[in-house]
């Protein structure tokens, strides 16, 4: 209390020696030393208190931040009573390794178990430990049960665990990189864990580096490989142009070594893709070629759908005459080898294409020709729609009677099938009243 009131008179002194000049901040000075003076006055207990509650404040951030980002389930877990206790840093030795590699693959039939009996938070928890434990065993190791379990994750639509395993095969990817020269045949294998995971940015950036080595070196295998995975992960995305890129120059690749079967296997690729992609020339290109080769190996069974497709992309490029040419060499093939839906399908497109160019006569002349391949199939239906088909076209040509004689012969099936009866009546019944006013519209159809 003394030193107190001593400190107290010692600065009242100070004020009176001040001149009049700086009087005038002593309001601000008398507040500054009060407010000193009580925060000395603070008890202790109430400090205490204050730290206690930020270093409260400070641990539940901490465990909300643990809440929102939880410890990554891959990372080494040395707690982990399977992680090998070694006295001084080594590699295993053999034994030690098959005992490891034995329980882990323990625990992956028992993470399969679980898996089937519909749990599979139960079974990614016993994966992600075996995946941890795995990174004991070796790199080539790990990366093979990272496709592996990623396979098993995108298909199970395990989206964080997916994002987990590719995280970590980019890691390791980087890592290699960074070794002189690279492992390619490591970042081969990652590739591939990419590519079974569908994760296709990663999987064809390491591909394009694989490929461009692969041609350095002559490694044609290799090479040969490379393309082919890369024009299935594109196909898989439906980017049709990427993949045609891949499978061209596979197919260049095939015909400089004279590989006929693989020539074929990518032609037949090539001509899907660019159906799919609308390009109706290239498809043609491809299809032609596939027809001379099923011509020179005889496999005549395979030309009519080829022929089918070419005649529809000549549509496509308004071709008709070309479309119309097609479509009667797809049917003359079909009917010799009594291949009587090919033959059907064919006739009922160059129907529909004479109907188009407003040759009702060739038109005719080809229901005719479905009539008979109908029947050879014993395909009462389709006989039925093709004499409906005969009926609408005469009545579009104003001859009522052979209209009605078609419309009546396409009941009589009808009665048979017990199938659309009502609708041939309704048909006759139209074309045999006399024109009043106007024709009235024939029933649509169905």
């Amino acid at each position: 209390m003394g030193l107190r009131i001593a400190r107290r008179k010692f600065q009242i002194d100070s004020l009176k020696r001040l001149p009049y000049k700086y009087l005038s901040a002593l309001p601000l000075a008398i507040a500054l030393l009060g407010a000193l003076e009580f925060r000395s006055f603070a008890p202790q207990a109430a400090i205490a208190q204050e730290e206690e509650n930020q270093e409260q404040e400070e641990q539940e951030q901490e465990e909300q931040e643990e809440e929102q980002f939880p410890p990554n389930p891959l990372e080494i877990d040395e707690s982990d009573p399977l992680f090998p206790q070694l006295i001084i840093d080594r590699p295993l030795s053999p034994q030690e390794r098959r005992v490891l590699a034995t329980t882990l693959d323990e625990l992956r039939v028992q993470a399969e178990q679980e898996l089937a009996a519909g749990n599979p938070a139960g079974a990614f928890e016993i994966l992600n430990r075996e995946l941890r434990l795995r990174r004991v065993l070796g790199v080539e190791e790990e990366v093979d049960s990272l496709s592996r379990v990623g396979e098993i994750a995108w298909r199970e639509n395990q989206t964080t665990e997916t994002r987990l395993i590719t995280e970590r095969l980019q890691q390791i990817e980087q890592e290699v990189q960074a070794e002189t020269p690279p492992d390619f045949d490591l970042l081969l294998r990652i590739a591939q864990a990419y590519q079974t995971m569908r994760a296709i940015d990663p999987a064809v950036t390491l591909y394009d580096q694989i490929l461009i080595r692969a041609r350095q070196q002559g490694d044609a295998a290799t090479e040969q490989d490379t393309l082919t995975a890369l024009g299935e992960l594109h196909l898989a995305w439906f980017d049709y142009t990427s993949a045609a890129v891949a499978y061209q120059e596979l197919l260049t690749l095939a015909r400089a070594r004279g590989d006929r079967p693989r020539e074929v296997e990518y032609l037949q690729q090539l001509a899907y893709i660019y159906q799919e992609n609308n390009q109706p020339e290239e498809a043609i290109a491809a299809q032609q070629e596939l027809v001379s080769v099923y011509q020179g190996r005889q496999e005549y069974a395979l030309i009519p759908p080829l022929k089918i497709a070419i005649a529809d992309s000549f549509q496509a490029l308004n071709r008709p005459d070309r479309a119309a040419t097609n479509y009667q060499e797809a049917f003359a093939v079909a009917r010799s080898g009594q291949q009587y839906a090919y033959a059907s399908e064919a006739l009922q497109k160059l129907a529909d294409l004479y109907r188009s160019l407003d040759r009702p006569d060739d038109a005719l002349v080809v229901y005719q020709l479905l009539i008979d391949v109908e029947q050879q199939s014993y395909n009462s239906y389709g006989i039925m729609q093709a004499y409906d088909e005969i009926g609408q076209l005469q009545l579009e040509r104003g001859n009522t009677n052979q209209a009605i004689a078609a419309f009546r012969r396409g009941l009589e099936l009808a009665r048979q099938l017990s199938y659309r009866e009502s609708y041939f009546t309704q048909q006759i019944e139209a074309a045999s009243q006399p024109p009043a006013q106007g024709n009235p519209e024939p029933a649509q159809p169905n």
